[in-house]
């Protein structure tokens, strides 16, 4: 038998004395709230750069392809992608899928009020997956009739709202050129992406009506959207793109054209480090003060058992035992707290956000099973190492000393 884990058991959990359990279920809440704040945190921040990366990225692609030249206002130059551009593009395993596109900034005007827009001109190649998940009423543009194609435009749900639009209404739209274009619209669609930047700066349409305007050639485009299998390999795949591509093309990957927003996410980044180092410590504080307690309180039997024989080995496993049954406790409460939170939000999103504010409507959640199954191993190896120290004081404790001890 061993006579170490026999005798923590008996002063754990089982302990007669009411300070001691007091004491004890102060610890297990400890690691319990600390281990599930962080399960929670990671999940979060997790989930807060999956979805907005999904937003951003499902709207503008991955990396874009354009001319290379001097110019950086919102109407790209025009060209024509060579045979092997498109070819190299469609053998890229790494590649989703790609899409022509041209923006050209306008105007539009409805209900006694004007606003700036940036007109997007796709055709019927665009894929239409990413906005059909994010329309809030009506459909996409039908590009089977070539001529209503050119009338039909989507509109976020943000420009709506400031125009009091809805689907079906109609409005005219200024072209900015010398002199100004004025063509009519009818909204097909209303989309709501849910980040500001998007969608108080882009209405989608026929990409023919921009090449009429500016007197393109009918296959001219301005330049190409691609899209990504997997985001992490963003910046190999994308110089894997430049390298290949014709002398007089340029590209630029979604990190590039909206800087602020990924700082912002690589910021969460520090703050997730930053509140999982202070829930360890809060966690530790809790064990170490529980083990401080628990031996002084048994300092009488710390006397006995080493007046019986017993090393200061031995009686340093018996608190390192009874230690490590605590931090199990708390560890498997802390998983039936964090993972319950966490699918109940991920299944209800019960916690809600200002969109606005946040580029989502909820509290995301990303739960990964790895990062589970870390936080649950370096919570208890941190705890049992810094556990060790405490435990030392065992080795001061005279056993004549530790009987006359009250």
């Amino acid at each position: 038998m061993n006579t170490e884990y026999f005798i923590a058991s008996r002063i754990a959990i089982k302990s007669e004395r009411t300070f001691s359990k007091l004491i004890v279920r102060i610890a297990i809440a400890g690691v319990m709230l600390s281990l599930a704040v962080m399960m929670l945190s990671v999940a979060i921040i997790k989930g807060f750069k999956t979805e907005i990366q999904e937003k951003v990225r499902g709207f503008v692609g991955d990396v874009r392809i354009f001319k290379l030249d001097l110019n950086n206002s919102f109407e790209q130059t025009p060209f024509i992608p060579a045979a092997k551009t498109i070819t190299d593009l469609q053998k890229n395993k790494d590649i989703v899928y790609f899409q022509s596109y041209a923006t050209k900034p306008a105007i539009i005007s409805a209900n006694d009020e004007v606003e700036g827009i940036n007109f997007k001109g796709i055709d019927s190649t665009y894929n239409w997956d990413y906005i059909r998940k994010h329309l809030v009423s009506g459909r996409v543009i039908n590009f089977a009739d070539s001529t209503k194609a050119t009338r039909e435009i989507l509109i976020s749900s943000f420009t709506a709202n400031r125009l009091k639009l809805k689907t079906g209404d109609n409005f005219i739209m200024y072209f900015v050129q010398n002199p100004p274009r004025k063509r009519p619209f009818k909204i097909v669609g209303i989309y709501d992406i849910g980040v500001e930047e998007i969608d108080k700066s882009f209405a989608l349409g026929d990409i023919n009506i921009i090449r009429r305007l500016n007197n393109w050639k009918p296959n001219e485009i301005g330049g190409i959207e691609i899209k990504l299998k997997d985001f992490n390999r963003l910046d190999p795949v994308s110089d894997q793109i430049y390298a290949s591509m014709e002398i007089n093309l340029k590209s630029a990957s979604v990190r590039e054209y909206f800087p602020n927003i990924f700082t912002w996410l690589s910021l969460l980044d520090v703050n997730t480090r930053v509140l999982l180092i202070l829930m360890m410590i809060v966690g530790v504080i809790n064990m170490i003060t529980a083990l401080l307690i628990m031996i002084l309180e048994r300092t009488n039997m710390i006397g006995m058992l080493k007046a019986f024989g017993m090393t200061d080995y031995s009686v340093m496993k018996i608190f390192l035992y009874n230690a490590m049954y605590l931090v199990g406790i708390g560890l498997l409460l802390g998983n039936i707290l964090g993972l319950g939170l966490g699918f109940l939000q991920y299944y209800t999103h019960f916690f809600k956000l200002n969109q606005s504010s946040y580029y989502l409507a909820y509290v995301p959640i990303e739960l990964h099973l790895t990062d589970v199954l870390l936080l649950n191993a370096a919570t208890l190896v941190i705890c049992m190492i810094v556990l060790i120290l405490p435990s030392l004081l065992v080795s001061r404790i005279s056993p004549l000393k530790a009987i006359r001890f009250k």
